[in-house]
């Protein structure tokens, strides 16, 4: 029985408690299973009116209070979260769902999961409208090589086998290093400009690239500075992500 069951009267059944250490994931539960969460990131920044208990951050959360909030549930990611901050959950009888996600498809199943573990029955709206935005997502007229930085100081690029590598290839996006023996390979400023690319994508997370921090490293090389909620989160925004991310790579090249 769980924790949840055990608060619940006779005959009753109480809806989870559930902590989310993955700030898309807290997006995807708090629109699919309103009331739910008990607990998040400091960095789950969706939905903006969001009134939790705050558990530090993603690589770093605060486990004593995690296990103080009593939660049904954890929901964690394989690539944001660490085992060792996990381990001690399970331990005092938490239930934690770890997710992986490399691609969209991927995404979709694991979002589905997620909402069945919070007690949502079917399948949320959203996921059905973010499925039909994928489904034939706007291109340029050719296909374009580009290079995704996610860090800077030392230079990080995307690499193999990445979520966002795939949504990039599903717009028309080949990424320079999809065949790197990294997911997240670190380069120079100098490799990058040597690539022969034909664009490169910024995002604003987790690294913030903005106009004036990124581009002017690569004169000439078109840069396409994007929203990283867009490009790296699995969730209520995907339904926006094909058109949000088709008008910022169009207006790059144009």
């Amino acid at each position: 029985m769980s924790a949840g069951e055990r608060r619940a009267g006779p005959g009753t059944r109480a809806r989870p408690r559930v902590v989310s250490l993955v700030p898309s994931l807290t997006e995807a539960v708090a629109v699919s299973a309103p009331g739910v969460l008990v607990g998040a990131t400091d960095w789950c920044t969706h939905p903006a009116a969001l009134d939790v208990v705050r558990v530090g951050g993603t690589k770093n959360p605060d486990v004593e209070r995690i296990i103080a909030l009593a939660p049904d549930l954890v929901i964690a990611n394989e690539e944001e979260n660490r085992e060792p901050d996990l381990s001690p959950l399970r331990q005092a009888g938490i239930e934690v769902l770890v997710t992986e996600v490399r691609d969209l498809p991927g995404a979709f199943r694991e979002l589905e999961r997620v909402s069945g573990a919070c007690g949502v029955r079917g399948r949320p709206r959203w996921l059905d409208e973010a499925e039909a935005a994928w489904l034939d997502p706007p291109r340029p007229p050719i296909r374009l090589r580009a290079a995704v930085p996610v860090w800077r100081r030392p230079w990080m690029v995307l690499g193999r086998d990445t979520f966002a590598g795939d949504l990039l290839a599903r717009l028309g996006v080949d990424n320079a290093y999809a065949d790197h023996t990294e997911r997240y390979p670190r380069v120079t400023a100098d490799a990058l400009r040597a690539a022969r690319l034909d664009l490169l994508v910024l995002p604003d997370e987790p690294y913030r690239f903005t106009r004036d921090d990124g581009p002017e490293e690569f004169p000439g090389v078109p840069c396409a500075l994007v929203d990283g909620r867009h490009l790296t989160w699995y969730g209520p925004s995907l339904a926006q992500a094909p058109r949000v991310l088709a008008e910022a790579l169009r207006a790059a090249v144009r």
